[in-house]
């Protein structure tokens, strides 16, 4: 998440990681899930996340 953040700070006006349980890890932008690990039943590859929110922040750009 280091790299997430390090790549975008410029882009993130907020960042939050929040503890869950049960399996869970999700990303979400403006209440927008990019990435769901329960919606997906696997783990984000390397780089995948960091992935989808650089497509999201330049579709919205």
């Amino acid at each position: 998440m280091a790299e997430l953040v390090k790549r975008h700070e410029y882009d993130l006006q907020r960042f939050a990681l929040i503890p869950s349980d049960g399996g869970a890890f999700e990303v979400k932008i403006d209440d927008e899930t990019i990435y769901s690990k329960l919606s997906t039943g696997r783990h984000a590859e390397p780089g995948e996340v960091e992935n989808l929110v650089a497509k999201h922040i330049k579709e919205e750009g």
